[in-house]
């Protein structure tokens, strides 16, 4: 059985620090542009909305083999938080795999903070047991699409939810 916990990952520019319910206030200002939601659907949250999906993202999975590893991305020249990165791992009969996820907020976006912080929780993720990452992404969605190249995922021709799936392949 696999069971990760987040750790902080540095990068050149970044912190990624594993997601606490404090961050809630934070993140609620830094997702608020309704933009965002252009591709993932739904709304901004409040932060009371943030606060309670973050009391339950740390309390971690209900379910056996599946680890939820959530981080908020800090610019750490400007100690402020600019996003985050997550994956879903869940274990199976060759390691684990893991479904991994990205979200700039708007005024830090076409700075390279995704492709950052991506490459950064691909890297962690390589030091684990995972043999397989996925990413889903609006078919539309160019910008998530460049990240997703640029850590190293292939366009597959598998889709959900209108999403078309992205992979990687660990050896």
């Amino acid at each position: 059985m696999i069971t990760l916990e987040p750790e902080t990952i540095r990068t050149d520019r970044l912190d990624l620090l594993p997601l606490q319910v404090e961050h809630a206030d934070e993140m609620a200002a830094v997702l608020s542009d309704p933009d965002l939601h252009t591709f993932i659907g739904g709304t901004p949250d409040t932060a009371q909305d943030l606060r309670a999906r973050y009391e339950r993202l740390v309390a971690g999975s209900p379910s056996p083999g599946e680890s939820w590893c959530n981080w908020v991305i800090r610019l750490r020249d400007a100690s402020c938080l600019a996003g985050y990165v997550q994956a879903t791992v869940t274990a199976d009969d060759r390691g684990a795999a893991a479904e991994i996820a990205w979200v700039t907020g708007s005024p830090w976006q076409r700075r390279g903070i995704a492709t950052e912080a991506t490459g950064g929780l691909v890297a962690w993720l390589r030091q684990c047991p995972v043999h397989t990452l996925i990413a889903h992404i609006h078919p539309d969605h160019q910008a998530s699409a460049a990240v997703a190249t640029a850590a190293g995922f292939t366009r597959t021709n598998q889709s959900h939810d209108g999403e078309t799936r992205w992979q990687l392949t660990i050896s």
